[in-house]
């Protein structure tokens, strides 16, 4: 943008008033609210965040930034506006990177996240081949002991069906998605250009995932 240096659009950590102003859109998530301080949204919210994406995207390729309102058809009983702010990438295999601000912290993933039907059947079959499966058994194991989390949520609570209930890999095979991540609470480094390191050593540390994702789906 004219007028701007370079030292101006740099990531310097995300204000207190980004967290504010999520405390405060969860008491009165209205049209009326949000348009009243739509200048501390672009302000405190979505600058910082288009900032840390700019310096992210030379090592891990374009993202995308989300839009502040929900698509309220699918939303019922919810507000119309996000109590978050995201960014996320998707690459032709389905896997990418994804980071996350919300009043109570900082969110950092990667992986796959709600395959289509074609691409989870792919990364079953992937999961159940015994050559396949134990790299991801170890890359797994990796992860945890980086402290990075495999994504549970939605996990089958039985075998799925096709597969037998007794496959040494069943943990992975009942799982929906193939991602990880990392919760961070608010920390004084939150305000500081040390969030972007946060979020740089997550996704290195989940960068073997996402290339088992793009060898195998």
């Amino acid at each position: 943008m004219a007028g701007r240096s370079d030292d101006d659009e740099a990531f310097r950590g995300f204000p207190a008033a980004a967290l504010e102003f999520f405390d405060d859109l969860e008491a009165d998530n209205t049209k009326e609210w949000f348009h009243a301080h739509r200048d501390v949204y672009d302000r405190a919210v979505k600058a910082p965040m288009a900032a840390l994406v700019q310096e992210l995207e030379p090592e891990f390729g374009p993202m995308t930034l989300s839009r502040p309102n929900r698509d309220v058809r699918f939303a019922r009983g919810r507000g119309p506006y996000k109590l978050e702010v995201y960014a996320r990438s998707r690459r032709h295999d389905g896997a990418g990177w994804y980071v996350q601000l919300m009043a109570d912290g900082l969110f950092a993933g990667g992986g796959i996240y709600m395959p289509d039907r074609e691409q989870l059947a792919r990364l079953r079959a992937a999961i159940a081949d015994d050559r396949t499966g134990a790299e991801l058994v170890d890359v797994v194991a990796g992860l945890e002991a980086d402290g990075v989390e495999l994504m549970r949520d939605g996990a089958l609570r039985t075998a799925p069906r096709g597969w037998p209930a007794d496959h040494p890999r069943i943990e992975l095979l009942r799982l929906v998605h193939l991602a990880g991540g990392r919760r961070f609470p608010v920390r004084r480094w939150l305000h500081t250009a040390a969030a972007r390191d946060r979020v740089v050593e997550t996704w290195r540390s989940l960068q073997p995932l996402v290339d088992w994702i793009g060898a195998n789906v």
